[in-house]
């Protein structure tokens, strides 16, 4: 599976953006999919995954309720949907894969053995 992530930007705190993330690859659909995100000095943390079956989200505390994960299988893309962003949701967002991740790995970035190349989020204050 190769992951190539776009969409991010600028945006001012109250704002939105949607990255996406598009996949090649016979496995993508069999895969669940990720997104974590690095700022500057800190590790790489989780922000949601999404399963590769029924495609239920899962969210990390600090994004809940803002951000939303979706798939579309047939076009082997996974998007995030980022509202009411932050200052402290700046970072560069990374999709991951892989079709080997159970429910309870898939908030470790180590468990994913594919990933995107990184696609810059900022938000001003």
């Amino acid at each position: 599976v190769q992951l190539q992530a776009s969409g991010g930007g600028l945006v001012q705190a109250g704002g939105s953006l949607r990255v996406s993330c598009a996949a090649s690859g016979r496995t993508f659909s069999r895969s669940a999919v990720a997104w974590f995100r690095q700022a500057p000095g800190k590790e790489r943390e989780f922000v949601a995954a999404i399963t590769r079956s029924a495609g239920t989200p899962f969210y990390a505390d600090s994004v809940k309720g803002r951000f939303a994960i979706s798939r579309d299988n047939t076009k082997n893309t996974v998007s995030l949907q980022m509202n009411n962003l932050k200052p402290e949701d700046t970072a560069v967002y990374y999709c991951a894969a892989d079709w080997r991740i159970i429910l309870s790995q898939q908030r470790r970035p180590d468990a994913y053995d594919y990933w995107g190349q990184g696609t810059q989020v900022t938000v001003s204050s």
